[in-house]
């Protein structure tokens, strides 16, 4: 049996003019077009691992090119078009794997990238979902530490603004409303450290600093700003204003219990 969206072992069958014909123990075949052979030098009767997919005409093929994603995997992968069905992100194959508009927790933008999860659907053909959350996995005992630093990618919002994010883009975190100052879109990776590990393996994540790096920061900020400006604040000044703003709530925070 052939698999789509997934890598294929299978028999070099005959060569056409126009590629080669694969087939797997069952005679069940499928092309190989001269474009997607990559210039290798296939044999007829030699065995090749293939990425088998539907083209544009919807045909099944082959090819010995390496797809940024599998079906049953996530990528973090760039938004490349959009239609009024659903978008479109780039595979790092001639055809770009599509994510219905039912599949899309949040407004997908052309030229950004997301996690996408691959899967087959009811008509055969590959689909992508941002809806990855039941494919994450749980960061076994011991693999993270608090104070760990980590790379975070924002995957959903919950309605009390929690953020939902992939840690490491594979294992299930989030971020509660007091450990962000400012908004993280989804999409967005940053870097944040693991500030608790729950006792399901969930991971809970901090954007803020330690305090003292925090404190030390602001008073650099500080400094500089007075250095820059002659040993000066104006306070009838917009951007020092917004900027007093966030060294109040910073404070706020480095002062609490």
């Amino acid at each position: 049996m052939i698999n789509i969206g997934q890598y294929n072992k299978l028999k070099v069958k005959k060569k056409v003019d126009f590629g080669y014909y694969l087939e797997d123990k069952f005679g069940d075949e499928v092309l190989l077009p001269n474009s997607n052979a990559k210039g290798s030098k296939v044999e007829v009767g030699e065995n090749l691992e293939v990425f088998v997919y539907r083209d544009s005409k919807d045909r099944l093929i082959s090819t010995l090119k390496k797809p940024l994603l599998t079906v049953g995997d996530i990528a973090y992968l760039e938004v490349v078009s959009q239609s009024e069905i659903g978008a479109f992100v780039n595979i790092g194959l001639e055809r770009d794997l599509f994510i219905p508009l039912k599949e899309q927790s949040f407004k997908l933008k052309t030229g950004k990238k997301y996690l996408f999860y691959m899967y087959v659907d009811k008509t055969d053909r590959l689909a992508g979902t941002t809806k990855i959350h039941e494919y994450l996995d749980i960061a076994e005992e011991g693999k993270y530490k608090v104070n760990d630093e980590v790379k975070v990618i924002v995957y959903d919002t919950a309605e009390n603004g929690t953020l939902k994010i992939a840690v490491d883009r594979e294992y299930i975190g989030l971020i509660l409303p007091n450990e962000h100052i400012e908004y993280i879109y989804p999409g967005e990776e940053i870097t944040a450290r693991i500030k608790r590990v729950y006792e399901d393996g969930i991971l809970g994540v901090t954007t803020r600093k330690k305090r003292l790096d925090a404190r030390e920061e602001l008073s650099e900020a500080i400094l500089n700003y007075l250095r820059e400006n002659g040993g000066y604040m104006p306070y009838n000044d917009k951007k020092l204003k917004r900027n007093l703003i966030q060294v109040k709530i910073t404070l706020k925070w480095l002062l609490a219990d």
